[in-house]
Order: structure tokens, then C-alpha cells, then sequence
């Protein structure tokens, strides 16, 4: 009864935690003074020399957007509701404060218009440098106009060459001084979130730190540790677990899919209204790295703790199977240090943030310009990274693929599947077997292998040309498209957030590009299998079951076939719950039994 009593009172501490992390969004109050603005815009990093310049803007656009506002700004909505506003409000005086020695002056732009008419409507550098004779401002035109330029458009009219270069010219102006704009994504409005907020959590993180993680992590080890006692005997139990409201798709799971739907979507999207859960683990990224929290480091380490966790768990339900145990151990050490730790570190030492443990196509935007030379540009020590990210994706990954399967990186490496193996193992039933969702899985999966592909190939084609587009799609867009549909949707909203309808593997076998790369070597060229002994099977289906990959393992089994599946991912659960010892993970060059299904 003890056991049962300190289980209770885990759940209730674990809830606590979680309410708290949930409420702390929504406390404190924020206000803009002059002190707040130019302690934060006189110093961060990026308004290094335009400091001064950009606070003294900042604040008399609060001023004039507080002139025409009587709301105020006293909570997180109404302040987020105005920020972009004031943002708005700076860019706008900015450009107009550079405009008469950045930008074209009215009287400049006439008197181009009027040598263009004289010039028999040729434009060209020779009428820059005539009516200009300003170096700066000559180049600036050349660069954004040079399309214009006879010969390569011949105007037949001045209304023609007025309409082109008049619309350039506002463009330029409007932009003029556009090193000094702020600007308004997710990262830049969290930034003046957590410089604007007075709140518990920025006057006493740790304090707050107790209250959510610290109320969450003793809740959780109270909840699962009882169970080494009331488990009872050796071997895996899942009793009950269709009898749970949270394992069996009922009210409570669709709750917990709810919740971390909505977290993941503010997390990707809507940053900005996480400052006061970021502000409790600044002093953590401070003690790591040396900065303030960004929502990646909060994610990380929320990632981090709930693998950590769940771990318990996992040592705890398979205690029996040292499988399981080491499997579980490598790939928490892999998330902890590889993956969190010493990224932090390596930034605190000036070099860049970087996961040694992440393949490409995993790790989609490695090949993106911005990631390329910021490698290229540390020196020696981002060269060996460029070095080991290609020859990791390249060379190790199906070289190990070949002689261990993709259960190597999928089971043991990777942090998506460590976070489906610990926190969505008691999901992992819910994977769908039917012929269905099988077909929809190849297509998926495949496709985004594919876009992958393609993405990486125009990304690198742009990269070494300087073109911004191949054949009239712009670069960028591609790589935002991905981003936004596979990196965040799929990965992270769906991924994650669906465990406890879909099951845990449901990025990983519907979405991940890298799974599909490796599938594809494991289904035709690797010594991996599960091999069947269908003379001891009885038919119990504990295997179909609990894998999470969508295998119907057990007809395999009946048959006596080796299990050959390209989604397999080796985790062993399939062979840890059978009853009879049917099933082993073996590495073996004996001919493989092929079937139609396998494909």
C-alpha cells in the first residue's frame, strides 16, 4: 500500500510541476522604459556601434505608438499584440533618419529620370556617375538596377523607365539604413520579451526552476521507482495497458496530444510567449555556454530531462534484459553529451555549436549556405566539422547500415528515436499494421527523401553558382518549404506530438529522410535480420504489438521467415516480449528469405 501511496503522490507532484510551467507563461508584467531599452539595445551583440542609435529610435517609436494606444502593455498577449507594431514604427524612422545621406533624395531621382530622357532613354553607369557623383550611392543603384541597364532593356519612352525606376528607388529608400532595423521573428520578439518582463522567473529562476523541472523530475522518479517492487517477478509486464485512459487513446491521451501539440507549435512558431519558462533555465545555458536561453535550449533541455527520465522507466520495466538496458544507456549518453552538453561547450570556447551525432539528410539545413561558411570561416576546427558531417552521412552511415543495420543510428544514436524508445514507449502499441498505413508509410517516407534530395542539390548548386534560383524557384523558398514542413510540422508537431494516438515511431517511420536512406541499404545490402524459429511460435501476438515500426512481426514469425523490413529499426522489444524465444537479432552473411511484403 506504501508503494502505491508514494506512486500517488509522484502523479500529484508531477502534475503540480507541469501546471506550474503552464501558468508561469501567463505571470508578470511588462512595460518599456528607457533604462530597460538601453540596457538591452546599447549592448546585445548585434547592435554592437548602432546601439545608442537604435534605442534612441526604439524608444520614440514606443512613444509615439503609446501616444495613439491607451491599452498598455501590462500582460504577454497585449505586449506581443503591440510589438510588432513599435518594430514597425523604429524601421520606419530609421529609414527615414539615413534616407538623406543613404538614400535617393527627390531631387536625385528627377534628375536620373531627366539624363535617362536626354540619353535617348538609355540607362547605364555613364548617367550614374554624371548625375551622382557619389561612389556610394552609384554602387548602390548599379546593384539593385543593373538589370535595367541598355542594353540589356531598351526603354522606348520615359513613362516606361519613370515607372521601372521609381518603383526601385522606394524599394532602396525603404530599405536604407537596414543594418539599424529590428526585426520581428520569433527569436528577435523573445529577445525583447525577456528584456521587458518583470516576473518571478527573471528575479529568482531557480526558485522557479524547483516549482516546474525540479517538481516534474522528483514527481516522476516518486511515480516510477515504486515499480521495482510491484512488478514483481522477472519479465517484461504490460498489464493494463489497454485499461489506461493515457495507453489506450482515451481522454487523458488526447489531452497529453494536445498539450504538447500546442507546445510544439508555439515552440516553432510563436517563441516569443515562452520567456518566462526560458528565463528559468538561463542560468543553466549561462553556466554551459556562457549566453541566455534561447527556445532551443530550453526544448533541449525539456528534451534531455524527459529522456532522462523515461530511462528510469525503461531500466526499471526491463530490468531483466540487458539488451534493453545497454541500448537504452548508449543512446541516453549520445542525447546528454553529444547532442546537448557538448554543443553548449563548445560555443562557451568560441567555436561553433555543433552535434557531432547528426546526419545529413537529418540534419537538412548541414549544407545550407549560412551553416557552410560559418564551418568554413572558424578555422580549423569548423573545417574537421564540414570533414566529419560529410563523411559521417557519406561513408559511416552505410557502412555501419551494411554490418549492424540502421538499428545502429535509429536504436542507439539518435535523439528522435532515444525520445521515442524512453518517453513514447508506453505508446508504442498504437503503431498502425495495416496494409494501409504500410503503403502510406513507403510513399511518405520516400517522398521526403526525395525533397531532401532535391533541396540539398539546389542548395549546393546555388552555393558554389551565387545563383538565388534554379529554374525560377528561389532557393530560399525551397529550404523554407522544408523547413517549415517537414523540420517543423512533421518532425516536431506531428512527431512528437501525436505519441499518444499514433504511436512513437510515427516521424520516424513516416517522415525521416535519414530512415529512408538507410532502410533503403538495410533492405537490399546488410548483414541485419530478425531471425524466426516458427516451430516455438504460439501465436500470442505480443510482438506485432508492441512494435513500434508497424511490423506485423508475428506473421513472420508463423512462417518462419527472417525479418527483412527496411522500416525495422533492430530496437528488440519485439524479441524481449516474446514468451518463447522466437525471435533473435542476429548480423549474418545466410541468404535472406525474401518476401513480397519485404519490399
Amino acid at each position: 500500500m506504501m508503494m502505491k501511496q508514494i506512486k500517488q503522490l509522484g502523479l500529484f507532484l508531477f502534475v503540480a510541476g507541469i501546471v506550474f510551467f503552464t501558468v508561469n507563461l501567463f505571470l508578470g508584467s511588462y512595460s518599456i522604459s528607457k533604462n530597460k531599452v538601453w540596457t538591452h539595445l546599447d549592448s546585445t551583440p548585434h547592435t554592437v556601434d548602432k546601439g545608442d542609435t537604435i534605442a534612441q529610435t526604439f524608444y520614440l517609436a514606443f512613444e509615439e505608438w503609446s501616444s495613439e494606444n491607451s491599452e498598455g502593455l501590462s500582460n504577454v498577449v497585449a505586449f506581443n499584440s503591440a510589438l510588432p507594431q513599435i518594430i514597425a514604427l523604429h524601421n520606419k524612422k530609421i529609414a527615414e533618419f539615413f534616407a538623406p545621406s543613404l538614400g535617393l533624395t527627390e531631387a536625385e531621382i528627377n534628375e536620373i529620370i531627366k539624363a535617362v530622357e536626354e540619353n535617348n532613354f538609355a540607362y547605364n553607369k555613364e548617367v550614374l556617375q554624371e548625375v551622382l557623383q557619389n561612389p556610394y550611392k552609384e554602387k548602390l543603384l548599379e546593384d539593385n538596377t543593373s538589370w535595367m541597364f541598355s542594353p540589356n532593356k531598351e526603354y522606348k519612352d520615359i513613362a516606361s523607365f519613370k515607372k521601372d525606376f521609381l518603383t526601385k528607388a522606394q524599394e532602396i529608400n525603404a530599405q536604407t539604413g537596414s543594418d539599424y532595423f529590428l526585426y520581428d521573428d520569433g527569436g528577435s520578439l523573445l529577445r525583447l520579451n525577456k528584456a521587458f518582463v518583470e516576473s518571478g522567473a527573471k528575479e529568482k529562476p531557480w526558485f522557479y526552476f524547483l516549482l516546474t523541472f525540479g517538481l516534474v523530475i522528483i514527481g516522476t522518479l516518486m511515480y516510477n521507482l515504486p515499480d521495482i517492487k510491484l512488478l514483481g517477478p522477472a519479465g517484461i509486464k504490460n498489464n493494463g495497458i489497454y485499461h489506461s485512459s493515457i495507453t489506450n487513446r482515451g481522454l487523458l491521451a488526447w489531452l497529453v496530444l494536445v498539450y504538447l501539440v500546442s507546445f510544439y507549435v508555439v515552440l516553432y512558431f510563436w517563441p516569443q510567449y515562452l520567456a518566462n519558462d526560458i528565463l528559468i533555465v538561463d542560468p543553466v545555458s549561462e553556466l554551459l555556454s556562457g549566453n541566455e536561453a534561447s527556445q532551443w535550449f530550453l526544448y533541449g533541455f525539456i528534451y534531455c530531462v524527459a529522456m532522462t527520465l523515461m530511462a528510469v522507466r525503461m531500466y526499471i520495466k526491463y530490468r531483466h534484459n540487458n539488451y534493453q538496458i545497454l541500448r537504452t544507456s548508449v543512446v541516453l549518453f549520445f542525447q546528454l553529451i553529444f547532442a546537448f552538453l557538448l554543443p553548449e561547450i563548445l560555443v562557451r570556447f568560441n567555436m561553433p555549436w555543433y552535434d557531432f551525432k547528426n546526419a545529413w539528410p537529418l540534419d537538412y539545413d548541414f549544407f545550407f549556405q549560412y551553416n557552410l561558411q560559418n564551418l568554413i570561416n572558424s578555422g580549423h576546427i569548423g573545417i574537421f566539422m564540414l570533414v566529419w558531417g560529410i563523411v559521417l552521412s557519406f561513408i559511416i552511415v552505410p557502412v555501419m547500415v551494411y554490418f549492424y543495420g540502421k538499428r545502429w543510428y535509429c536504436s542507439w544514436v539518435c535523439g528522435c528515436g532515444g525520445l521515442a524508445e524512453t518517453l513514447g514507449d508506453p505508446f508504442r502499441q498504437h503503431s498502425d499494421k495495416s496494409l494501409k498505413a504500410w503503403k502510406l508509410e513507403r510513399y511518405l517516407i520516400y517522398g521526403v527523401l526525395v525533397f531532401a534530395v532535391v533541396m540539398t542539390l539546389v542548395t549546393l548548386y546555388s552555393f558554389f553558382t551565387g545563383a538565388s534560383s534554379v529554374l525560377g524557384i528561389s532557393t530560399y523558398s525551397i529550404q523554407k518549404t522544408y523547413g517549415f514542413l517537414i523540420g517543423s510540422i512533421f518532425s516536431g508537431v506531428i512527431g512528437t506530438g501525436f505519441y499518444p494516438i499514433f504511436g512513437s515511431r510515427t516521424w520516424c517511420r513516416f517522415g525521416c529522410p535519414l530512415a529512408a536512406y538507410m532502410g533503403i541499404v538495410q533492405r537490399f545490402k546488410s548483414k541485419f535480420r530478425i531471425t524466426t524459429n516458427g516451430g516455438q511460435c504460439i501465436s500470442c501476438g505480443n510482438c506485432s504489438t508492441y512494435c513500434e515500426q508497424g511490423i506485423d512481426v508475428r506473421s513472420y514469425a508463423q512462417r518462419g521467415e527472417d525479418i527483412v523490413r527496411s522500416s525495422c529499426v533492430g530496437c528488440g522489444v519485439c524479441s524481449a516480449v516474446c514468451p518463447r524465444g522466437v525471435l533473435k537479432l542476429e548480423n549474418s552473411d545466410a541468404p535472406k528469405k525474401l518476401d513480397i511484403r519485404d519490399l
